[in-house]
Order: C-alpha cells, then structure tokens, then sequence
C-alpha cells in the first residue's frame, strides 16, 4: 500500500478514534493543569505553550513507536515476501480497524486485552512521569507528554499495526506522527473545553458514529485490495482477447 495512504488513514483514525481520548487521558490532562498558577489555566494563549509541549512529548513517543513497529514490519516482509505480507497486513490492519470500531461505538471490549497485556509494559514507564509532577514548565508538560505516548490503548495499537504495515522504520514513524495529529484537534481543545466535549463524547450517537466509519474503513482495507486485483484480471483478460 503508498505510504500516502496508509499515512492519511493512519490520521482518520486518529481524528476519529479521539472520542475515545478524553476517558483516557481526561485525568492526565487535569494533571497537566493542576500545578498551573490559575491565571495560566484561565488564559487560552496561557495554556498553549503547556498544550503544545504536552503533544509533542506525547507524539515523539508515537513516533518511536513507530520506528519500532516499521522495523518489525520490515522483517516480516523480508521473511515472507512483500507479497504474501502485504495481504496478511491488510487483513490484519481491516481487522483492527473493525474491532476498533466496535471498541469505540462500545459494542464490545474486544482490545481491552490488548490493552491489559500493555500495562505489564506500563508499569515500568508510568513512574517515569512523577518526575514531571507539578507542571509548572513547559519542560515539564513535555516530558510527562513522551511518557504519556506509551499509556496502554487499543486505539493506538490500531495504528502501530498500519505503521508495521508500512514496512519501514522511518515510514512507520510518519504513519504515527500522522495518527498523531489527527487526535491533536480534541486534545488540544480538551484543557478549556473539557466539560462540553466531555458531554459530547458521551452521546452514544457521536460514538457510534465514529465507530462505524472506522469499521468502513476496515472493510474497504479489507476488500478493496481483492476488488482491485479481479478488476485488473478482468481488464488484462479482455485486453488479451
């Protein structure tokens, strides 16, 4: 698949998949503020910088993720042959786009044990962000940003999996960086408008909504593929004739 799409698909995802972000990140959002002077808090232009440094940190993290998960694609590729691997990539991208559908219309919990075996990992970084504790520096939001990056949570396992699909180290870590960005509209707007998102989010309709575009996307990852190959048999077969 072009690294364009999967990088546009991995930023949907992201921009989508946000609805899931303020349950999950709400309270780090509040730690963030906590230590703030309350003039700070109480000015948008005051919170930016903490804001900014706070998903830079939280996006570096993805991005090394990323580089991770690229190379572990690479290999894959290198072992079975881009062919083969690129079709059980797409099946297993659709499939995560799909479960992560009905994770985020809350049909189902089929990630949480993806997440729960994340938390092993969890365990061991989460102390990391004390140190960070109160923010009072932009420094500070930034590093508690880099450790946050690696909280368990199925929807960013969604999007490592079509960063392993890019098949490449640096193309996995743009895939990231794209996923990333596409949360940063609800994140970044998520310190001063917490209480009317968090109420919009709430709506099963908004949920759901989201839910069902990723399953669609799921299933054209899926299909479309299939779809474009007969096509292409067909039209080779009659160009023959």
């Amino acid at each position: 698949m072009p690294n364009e799409i999967t990088a546009v698909t991995a930023f949907l995802i992201g921009l989508l998949g946000s609805v899931h972000c303020l349950g999950m990140c709400g309270g780090i959002v509040t730690a963030l503020t906590f230590g703030l002077p309350a003039t700070t808090r109480q000015s948008p232009t005051g919170m930016l910088a903490y804001l900014l440094a706070y998903n830079t940190g939280r996006i570096t993290s993805y991005a090394l993720a990323g580089v991770l998960a690229g190379f572990l694609g690479a290999q894959f590729y290198s072992l079975t042959g881009s062919q083969l691997a690129g079709q059980i990539g797409h099946w297993l991208a659709g499939f995560f786009m799909i479960a992560l559908g009905f994770y985020l219309a809350g049909w189902t919990r089929v990630l949480a044990p993806l997440e729960k075996a994340g938390q092993r990992l969890w365990r061991h970084i989460e102390p990391l962000g004390k140190r960070f504790l109160p923010v009072n520096k932009p420094i500070h939001a930034l590093g508690l940003g880099l450790v946050w990056g690696w909280l368990p949570c199925g929807l960013v396992y969604s999007a490592l999996v079509w960063a392993m699909l890019a098949g490449d180290p640096l193309r996995g870590a743009q895939v990231m960086v794209a996923f990333g960005l596409g949360t940063l509209p609800m994140l970044l707007t998520m310190g001063a408008a917490a209480k009317w998102l968090s109420g919009l989010v709430k709506q099963n309709a908004v949920r759901r909504g989201a839910g069902v575009l990723i399953m669609v996307f799921g299933l054209v990852t899926v299909f479309a593929p299939q779809i474009l190959h007969q096509n292409h048999a067909q039209h080779m077969h009659t160009h023959q004739h």
